[in-house]
């Protein structure tokens, strides 16, 4: 196909780790076999990324299989297909290869996060909070707010809003500009019935540009605890005008009037 013939012709030196040129044209770098096994592995997982962004997930599940018969104990591969085997709600297979990625790189902070967010989303909560410590863990994990942000849902879902609050916190001081961690935020604090800081984080929120049918109702609930109707009557029409099919829109059409 010519995407394969496009990144295998541009991106496989880069990939190898160069090439080397000698009179007789270029020639690949000597390499041993388990070597040579994880480079096909990178190259055929990094083929896949690109067609899930394509939205051909069957290619990238093929792809995908191909890396790991070269070599199953790359990592990047069993995180990539956990992903596909997700959205095509294959959900064994799905957690078989999280937990695969978590047992051949224990100390790293992304394959601790993923599995922790993975079963907090098939409703193992409990089973998912210590991964975010472990990921939490990693002095070289790029994106610590996440596991904050996911070690806070994760805690919703308990019924731990004092907690999730807590993690929601120490997201927002990494990342003050994570617009989920606001929204998550905003949500906790009118759980808490605290509508005025609530306010305040939701519109952290949609000064980054955010906006979803969940944070309008949100915000409609807010405005109505602190008694402001016309703000209230506004988030209702923004979600009536901007999401008219969503639940969100729906529940409020048969409550409130716009």
């Amino acid at each position: 196909m010519r995407l394969e013939r496009v990144l295998l012709g541009l991106g496989l030196c880069a990939l190898l780790g160069g090439c080397v040129t000698t009179g007789g044209g270029p020639t690949l770098p000597t390499t041993s076999k388990a070597q040579e096994a994880r480079n096909a592995a990178r190259v055929h997982t990094e083929l896949a990324q690109h067609y899930m962004q394509l939205g051909d997930l069957q290619s990238a599940l093929e792809k995908l299989k191909l890396a790991l018969q070269f070599d199953d104990n790359y990592a990047p591969a069993h995180t990539v297909i956990a992903v596909v085997y997700e959205r095509i709600k294959d959900i064994p297979d799905a957690e078989e290869n999280y937990r695969r990625a978590v047992e051949l790189e224990p100390k790293k902070g992304a394959p601790n996060n993923n599995l922790g967010a993975f079963l907090c989303r098939i409703g193992k909560s409990a089973e998912g909070l210590p991964y975010f410590k472990r990921a939490l863990a990693d002095p070289f994990y790029a994106t610590p707010d996440v596991a904050w942000l996911n070690d806070g849902i994760c805690r919703m879902q308990l019924h731990d809003v004092a907690g999730a609050e807590n993690s929601f916190r120490h997201a927002i001081a990494l990342n003050p500009k994570n617009p989920e961690a606001l929204y998550q935020m905003a949500h906790a604090k009118y759980l808490e019935n605290d509508a005025f800081h609530a306010s305040a984080f939701l519109q952290r929120y949609e000064a980054l540009g955010k906006t979803s049918p969940a944070a309008l109702k949100l915000g409609y609930e807010i405005e109505l605890r602190l008694g402001d109707m016309d703000a209230a009557r506004n988030y209702n029409k923004r979600l009536q005008s901007r999401f008219p099919d969503s639940k969100q829109a729906q529940a409020l059409n048969a409550t409130a009037s716009p």
